[in-house]
């Protein structure tokens, strides 16, 4: 499942992988991953949407970045400048803070957003802890990510965990540490942007996620006017691999309550 992809083209120098047929699904992976996380929710939604599973920058079969991207608005304006406005958008981790930015900075026609594992409001401890990594790959010479695939999935061998580490070993180093570090300076979703979120907005992370926590998702839910949180019982931060049928299940029946 984790190996293979639909049918890809490369617009603008992004990679994009589109299956299934209906309204249009935008999914964007989180820092180190591919459009291939997302493999086992599109299974689902597939039948009922057409998904695009976009490479970010440095990532896949994309594009280095370009010289310009240096934050979340940068890379949001990356992807939006290249990829036709969707109907909906799903993003994890990194890419859960592009879609939320992309819904408040360029709403269109969006219906709604679903950001699965997003940090909001981090404490400066826990951020400068994620600082201090991204200002080690600066000048690392290859990527370790053993301890990354155990805070993932502790140390249970599954072919998920083995997806992850042959994708995150796979990646440009130097590109690796741009999206890193993009993500470990953001203290995540902004608070004025979710007040203003007039789209349905859900919000999913695994109960087991020690970062980007339940109690995170349940205050953005509880910000945006029509917010909604979910949080997936057994589960951590690689949930849409690890509980791919449960969350493509209530992300398809949230959508449909406001169809």
């Amino acid at each position: 499942m984790w190996t293979t992809r639909p049918e890809s083209k490369n617009i603008g120098g992004l990679s994009v992988s589109t299956t299934g047929s209906g309204p249009r699904l935008l999914l964007i992976h989180g820092v180190g991953l591919r459009s291939e996380s997302w493999n086992g929710v599109v299974k689902h939604l597939s039948t009922a949407y057409e998904c695009e599973m976009v490479d970010l920058p440095g990532h896949g079969d994309s594009d280095n970045a370009d010289p310009s991207v240096s934050n979340i608005p940068s890379l949001t304006n990356n992807l939006q400048q290249t990829i036709k406005d969707p109907d909906y958008i799903i993003g994890h981790s990194l890419g859960a803070l592009i879609s939320l930015d992309w819904a408040a900075r360029y709403p269109g026609n969006i219906k709604g957003v679903v950001a699965l594992n997003a940090i909001f409001e981090r404490s400066d401890a826990k951020r400068n802890a994620v600082i201090e990594r991204a200002n080690r790959l600066k000048s690392a010479t290859h990527i370790d990510p053993s301890i990354t695939l155990t805070r993932w999935f502790a140390d249970e061998k599954t072919p998920e965990r083995e997806a992850c580490r042959e994708w995150l070993t796979a990646n440009r180093i130097d590109q690796y540490a741009l999206a890193y570090g993009i993500f470990a300076h953001s203290y995540g979703a902004d608070r004025a942007a979710l007040t203003k979120m007039t789209i349905p907005a859900l919000f999913i992370t695994g109960a087991d996620e020690p970062n980007s926590t339940p109690q995170m998702s349940r205050e953005m839910a509880k910000i945006a006017p029509t917010g909604h949180s979910y949080i997936v019982e057994g589960a951590a931060h690689m949930a849409p691999m690890t509980h791919a049928a449960e969350i493509a299940a209530e992300i398809h029946g949230y959508f449909k309550a406001y169809e």
